[in-house]
């Protein structure tokens, strides 16, 4: 069985920023998009890998991979 890729319709860079402000950045890049695309979004903050979960939970957008490369973390974010 093969799993499908998200396909970002968009990527969000938030190496070099901590908490708050990865989160910040991506509800105002969700601002933009339309409903059930995808946001890709990169961090370095080691907070971030539980910011995402507990904000898309809080919010309602689907956190649908997560992934960890060499101490950065990648989100593929669908906006509700």
């Amino acid at each position: 069985m093969q799993i499908d890729e998200p396909t970002e319709k968009r990527l969000l860079d938030c190496t070099g920023f901590f908490c708050p402000l990865p989160v910040v950045k991506t509800k105002l890049a969700l601002e933009s998009m339309k409903s059930g695309e995808v946001l890709k979004v990169t961090a370095d903050d080691p907070g971030a890998k539980k910011d995402f979960p507990a904000w898309c939970s809080a919010t309602g957008n689907g956190l649908i991979r997560t992934e960890e490369r060499d101490g950065t973390f990648v989100f593929y974010i669908r906006k509700k």
